[in-house]
C-alpha cells in the first residue's frame, strides 16, 4: 500500500474538537499492536486541537470487552466520545467470528444507545501481517483513522 493510498479520512477537513473530551478504550491482547495505536490516536486527537488533559486512557483484556466499558464510560459522563482500539486476528476456530462480529455490533449498538461517537478501531485481519501493517503509523496508522472519525462525528 502507498503512503498516499492509506487513508480517505485523512483527505476530510480537520475537525475542531478544541474543549471536548475523549476516552480511548484499549483492548490489550496485541499489547504491541495496540500500543501503535494509542500512539496514532494522540495523533489525531491533537490535530483535532484536543487537550492532552482532555483524553482519558481505559485498558480492557480483550475486544469483546470494547463495548461494555464504552457504555460505561459515555454513561458516567466522563467523555463526549470514545475511541476503541483492539486487534482480532482469524485462528483456526470460529471465535474470530464471535468476538470479531459481536465487538462491532457493540460498538454500533453503544453509538446508537447514547448518541456519542464512537471510533472502531479495531482490525479485524486474516493474519498478524496483515494486522502489523494496518497498525503502524507508516502503513496503516489505523489508530489516527479511528479517533479522526470519532472526532468528526462529534464536531458535527
Amino acid at each position: 500500500m502507498k503512503a498516499d493510498d492509506r487513508s480517505t479520512i485523512r483527505r476530510l477537513p480537520v475537525p475542531s474538537c478544541a474543549g471536548k473530551r475523549f476516552a480511548v478504550i484499549v483492548a490489550r491482547f496485541y499489547f504491541e499492536l495496540t500500543e501503535q495505536m494509542v500512539d496514532g490516536t494522540k495523533r489525531a486527537l491533537r490535530d483535532c486541537g484536543v487537550r492532552d488533559e482532555d483524553v482519558r486512557f481505559f485498558d480492557v483484556p480483550g475486544c469483546f470487552e470494547l463495548p461494555l466499558a464504552a457504555l460505561k464510560v459515555l454513561q458516567d459522563g466522563e467523555a463526549d466520545a470514545v475511541v476503541a482500539l483492539g486487534v482480532v486476528i482469524r485462528g483456526e476456530t470460529p471465535h474470530f467470528d464471535f468476538v470479531a462480529g459481536e465487538c462491532a455490533r457493540g460498538l454500533m449498538e453503544v453509538q446508537l444507545r447514547t448518541g456519542a461517537p464512537v471510533g472502531f478501531g479495531v482490525l479485524t485481519t486474516e493474519t498478524l501481517a496483515q494486522a502489523e501493517e494496518r497498525a503502524d503509523p507508516a502503513r496503516g496508522d489505523k489508530g489516527y483513522d479511528a479517533a479522526f472519525a470519532a472526532a468528526s462525528l462529534l464536531a458535527l
